[in-house]
């Protein structure tokens, strides 16, 4: 592995899109402070995603399309974070005034890091993973959807927990067996702790909350859901990894 942060990133940027990240003397035109991202209001860039995502998936309900977009989110920060500690042993720093971002109108957020914002993991990654992901990204990500629509602490925090476990079921496919065993462990060290702890079930790994993908029009059930059908229905649990049928991520 490489402590050079600009190589770390090239490397996690061929593990997928959900795990590109740029970097460079200064961020590229249209990147804003991640801080912006966190931000509460009828006018913050969240709520205007969330109306956005709403829109796209044809839902009247606030909190459906907030545990979606957040759910997206979730995804992308333990790619980012996961991925430079398998490739580099980096752990990033989600620093609020130094990383930026930009939402494209397709796809997942892009982000741009410096490269002083990322760290040589210590004796014991899942506490700097904690510290980066679920401190420093996860936790102000939760206070802002909850700012704009009512969704529980518990379904946030099964978003995340699911949002890992398919972050390290990708990163399988790409990964020598050592790097994702040691991806795996970090994982497993996380979902034993608070706010994580609790939010599976034992081996299975599926959720003791939903995402709430089954309320929009023709949504269904995802492949870790605590439902067995949805609610009011005959629908089955999808097939596949937790996630895969969520279209926007």
């Amino acid at each position: 592995m490489t402590t050079d942060s600009a190589a770390v990133l090239r490397g996690v940027r061929a593990l997928g899109p959900y795990f590109a990240v740029e970097t460079g003397p200064v961020p590229p035109d249209g990147y804003r402070p991640l801080g912006a991202l966190f931000a509460t209001g009828p006018g913050a860039p969240l709520a205007v995603r969330i109306g956005e995502v709403a829109g796209k998936l044809r839902t009247a309900e606030p909190r459906v399309a907030a545990s979606i977009t957040h759910l997206g989110l979730a995804a992308r920060f333990w790619s980012v974070t996961l991925g430079m500690l398998a490739v580099g042993g980096l752990v990033p720093e989600f620093d609020a005034e130094r990383v930026h971002w930009r939402q494209p109108a397709d796809g997942p957020l892009e982000l741009w890091l410096p490269g002083s914002a990322a760290q040589p993991a210590g004796p014991a990654p899942a506490e700097d993973v904690h510290r980066a992901a679920v401190a420093g990204a996860l936790a102000p990500l939760a206070t802002a959807v909850q700012a704009v629509a009512p969704v529980a602490d518990g379904l946030l925090a099964g978003n995340a927990a699911s949002a890992l476990v398919g972050t390290v079921r990708q990163m399988r496919r790409q990964l020598p067996a050592p790097d994702h065993r040691r991806v795996a462990a970090v994982a497993g060290e996380l979902l034993a702790r608070e706010p994580l702890l609790g939010t599976l079930r034992g081996d299975s790994l599926r959720r003791n909350s939903c995402c709430l993908y089954y309320r929009i029009p023709g949504g269904g059930l995802c492949g870790d859901c605590v439902f067995d059908r949805a609610p009011g229905s005959a629908v089955s649990p999808a097939a596949g990894v937790p996630g895969t049928s969520r279209p926007i991520r």
